[in-house]
């Protein structure tokens, strides 16, 4: 392996930004419309003040669907996992060379894909975050090419049935680290919800969060239920502005974090982008898509040249759609 890079190397300078003053949902449509799952939330010095993620944004969404009164949050209760699951995927197999697979990603633009057997039942995740554990191990072991199974996510608790409402997927997202969760049935898999999946569904939203603006700054209250669903609790809503549903403790790195230790974060941490900060200003940004390209210059890693063939589960769920990042 190559001298590690330093965070100046690899970092991306010319980043889309937010304002803490802007509105959440403005800030939602903004991650939408230029295809990120975040971004750096700085004041009007540059200073960094937070990062504005997909998962602030399901925060947003969970707490105007528990404004909402009951008739429209049935509404929602009645979009399931199998509406809104893309069925077009690119899948791997268990037997395929990791670096053969970190390429897959890196070819088709996606940061995971499920990993299923040739009767199509579902094994698990690799993802950009479960290959920073191969990246590590190549550094410090001098790793030999192994498959995939050995470092795929096989953790249940990302399974869901295609019966799930949306609210209870928006509140997984919310309480786990997960990117995607896999729709399965009988073992097989049926299709794959990633958070963006849910923020586009968001026409569907609200219809059973009626206005959402109105919800979020003419309630000044919320009522907060026990674990016996007994008692009840008020506590202030925050604003309805970025600033109040930022990150404010997101991992930062400086400009001299080199490589290695950077894919350590990423491995260690559910965060997918970090800030790069020189005296609280902001003057870049490294994703593990960053840390993976700049990968296949240290290790080698190689691009498949051949066309990837999408697996079709429609025959199993109507649903034609495209490969999901």
């Amino acid at each position: 392996m190559k001298h590690p890079e330093l965070a100046r190397d690899i970092m991306v300078s010319r980043l889309v930004t937010l304002r803490p003053e802007l509105h959440v949902f403005k800030g939602i449509a903004h991650l939408l419309k230029r295809n990120i799952t975040g971004a750096p939330v700085v004041d009007p010095q540059g200073s960094y003040l937070g990062v504005f993620s997909e998962k602030c944004c399901m925060s947003v969404l969970t707490l105007t669907a528990r404004l909402a009164c009951e008739d429209e949050k049935n509404i929602a209760r009645n979009l399931h996992a199998k509406d809104i699951m893309v069925t077009q995927l690119i899948t791997l197999s268990p037997e395929m060379d990791v670096f053969d697979a970190i390429g897959m990603l890196l070819k088709n633009h996606i940061s995971g894909a499920p990993v299923i057997d040739r009767d199509q039942n579902f094994l698990g995740i690799f993802s950009e975050k479960t290959s920073m554990q191969v990246l590590i191990s190549s550094g410090y072991e001098q790793l030999p090419t192994t498959r995939v199974d050995a470092f795929m996510n096989e953790e249940s608790q990302r399974v869901i049935d295609e019966d799930m409402d949306l609210l209870s997927i928006a509140q997984i997202f919310l309480d786990t680290p997960y990117r995607r969760l896999e729709v399965v049935r009988d073992g097989r898999l049926l299709g794959q919800i990633s958070r963006r999946d849910v923020l586009q569904a968001q026409h569907h939203l609200s219809m059973f969060v009626g206005d959402p603006d109105d919800n979020l700054t003419k309630n000044n209250w919320m009522i907060h239920r026990s674990d016996d669903g007994s008692a009840a609790s008020e506590e202030s809503i925050p604003s309805p502005e970025v600033g109040s549903f930022m990150d404010q403790k997101a991992r930062t790195i400086s400009e001299e974090t080199d490589f290695l230790q950077i894919a350590r974060i990423f491995l260690d941490t559910p965060y997918r982008r970090l800030p790069v900060l020189r005296d609280r200003e902001l003057v870049g940004q490294i994703s593990r898509r960053d840390i993976l390209n700049a990968a296949h210059d240290l290790l080698a890693i190689p691009r498949p040249k051949q066309e990837t063939t999408l697996l079709y589960l429609s025959s199993i769920i109507e649903r034609n759609d495209a490969p999901i990042d």
